[in-house]
């Protein structure tokens, strides 16, 4: 076994604080990963806070994991010490069922292993990212292209994949018209990578404070959703809309702006039900729908068309010490656009 440092919670409402843990030995297909950042995602938040249930303690969170690989398993083919990889949200799955053998690992049929609040092929809690180096089996490593620095790239483990993934999925490109909600760490990398696809971009927001961040970032529009106009002006406009805001929003007058056929796709996860009209659907056969991050083989793709475009994640890199700090400013909306911890600092 080996002992690292981390920083966890070790409760709902205490502040998170270091400790050490301890990772499996490694196996003959597995990776020693030092990581050298890991990304704060809201999810983190809610886990640590058990809002979504279920959290064991202490937990130790992060699921954006860029770093080097400096040990590997004796049959390890796909990684080799000094490989710059990552780790996002899952780090096993049963392999077998029909969802993984399609590739949508994180669909498996039996239930994905979460990088942190799973339970490992060691039958011991999973623990994430805010620690100095995690043991991964090499078919949920990722490489990260040259092109993309570590830090940048943290993010893309998470909020790049679960906005890639249903731009992918629902065709957006040229002569489609996509907006975003919310101007927040996932909204920020759904406005790059829509407009390196080609589509038209508008983006969403309560105000019109982060408008020329939006415009920068490549959205083509941006409207304030505060202005009741907006919904008026904008009825019927839009063949994708994504949601990326983890938080009730009232989905009917959203689904108001889509055109024929279009649809809504929710990957913000708010911890309340939301509820709609079903005449918000069935008006011009609209459709509402959830997308959740994207499998391995998808998550590599979107590493190097980031890569092949220049795209990174616009961070704001903190020491270990500041977690706590950064927590409460996510949930102030007071970060452009995502917390990198610097995990040199946990040394």
């Amino acid at each position: 076994m080996l002992t690292v440092n981390a920083y966890a919670a070790t409760s709902a409402t205490a502040p998170l604080g270091p400790t050490t843990i301890e990772r499996r030995d490694l196996g003959p297909r597995d990776v020693l990963i030092e990581i050298k950042f890991a990304g704060i995602c809201h999810s983190d938040i809610h886990n640590a806070r058990n809002e979504w249930g279920g959290a064991t303690y202490p937990l130790v969170p992060g699921h954006e994991i860029a770093g080097i690989v400096s040990r590997v398993g004796a049959d390890v083919t796909r990684h080799a010490v000094g490989d710059r990889v990552g780790v996002g949200c899952l780090v096993d799955s049963c392999r077998e069922c029909t969802n993984c053998r399609k590739g949508e690992e994180q669909h498996c049929l039996k239930g994905f292993v979460g990088t942190y609040g799973g339970v490992g092929r060691d039958g011991k809690p999973t623990q994430g990212g805010y620690s100095t180096h995690i043991v991964v089996a090499e078919d949920f490593v990722l490489k990260i292209p040259e092109g993309i620095s570590l830090d940048a790239a943290a993010p893309l483990l998470c909020a790049g994949i679960t906005t890639y993934a249903p731009l992918r999925h629902w065709g957006a490109g040229p002569g489609r018209k996509v907006a975003v909600v919310g101007l927040g760490g996932l909204g920020h990398m759904a406005v790059k990578i829509a407009h390196a696809m080609g589509a038209e971009v508008t983006v969403l927001s309560q105000s019109l404070s982060k408008k020329e961040d939006g415009l920068r970032l490549g959205a083509d529009h941006y409207h304030a959703t505060k202005d009741p106009e907006t919904f008026q002006k904008l009825a019927g406009t839009f063949d994708l809309i994504v949601n990326t805001v983890s938080a009730k929003i009232d989905l009917d007058a959203y689904l108001s702006l889509l055109a024929l056929d279009g649809t809504l796709v929710n990957v913000g996860a708010p911890a309340e039900p939301l509820s709609l009209q079903v005449f918000s659907l069935i008006m011009t056969r609209r459709s509402f729908a959830g997308s959740l991050i994207g499998g391995i083989q998808q998550t590599q793709e979107m590493l190097d068309f980031c890569a092949k475009h220049g795209l990174g994640s616009d961070i704001e890199v903190i020491p270990a010490s500041k977690i706590n700090e950064a927590y409460e400013r996510v949930l102030a909306s007071d970060v452009r656009y995502r917390f990198v911890i610097d995990i040199a600092t946990l040394k």
